[in-house]
């Protein structure tokens, strides 16, 4: 089976986090962290960076990681190592993504995520238990 290794940006913002909903392909309208694959030479952390440049047209730094989920899809195994991180300069723009929402944790699993991002939401609720 093909193996595919990704980084994901659970980007917060105070109590919210923002999510991004699929545009277009197999997994249309479903909801999942922005990221993308970790190109040759690259850290996670700059493959983030960059990713999300890409794909919102803003800035992050990123912090802490969150979690590796490991998922098998019908083609291929995922990777995907989730950081903590926050905008550090832009707002969100749309041009890969049907919609952006900002969820705080209690409100993540009203939304239909993507498999292995339903792992993520579930990290997140008690990341969030904890902090409390």
């Amino acid at each position: 089976m093909k193996r595919i290794e990704v980084v994901a940006a659970v980007i917060t913002d105070g109590d919210t986090y923002l999510a991004t909903q699929r545009k277009g392909g197999d997994w249309d309208g479903y909801w999942e962290f922005p990221g993308g694959k970790i190109e040759a030479g690259e850290t996670p952390q700059e493959a983030l960076v960059r990713e999300i440049h890409e794909e919102l047209d803003v800035l992050i730094t990123v912090g802490d990681k969150l979690c590796t989920v490991e998922y098998d899809y019908p083609t291929f195994h995922l990777t995907m190592h989730c950081y903590l991180c926050t905008l550090s300069e832009g707002a969100p723009k749309l041009s890969e993504h049907k919609a952006i929402r900002r969820l705080k944790a209690s409100e993540l699993s009203s939304l239909t995520w993507l498999p292995a991002d339903v792992e993520v939401v579930a990290h997140l609720q008690v990341h969030e238990e904890t902090l409390q």
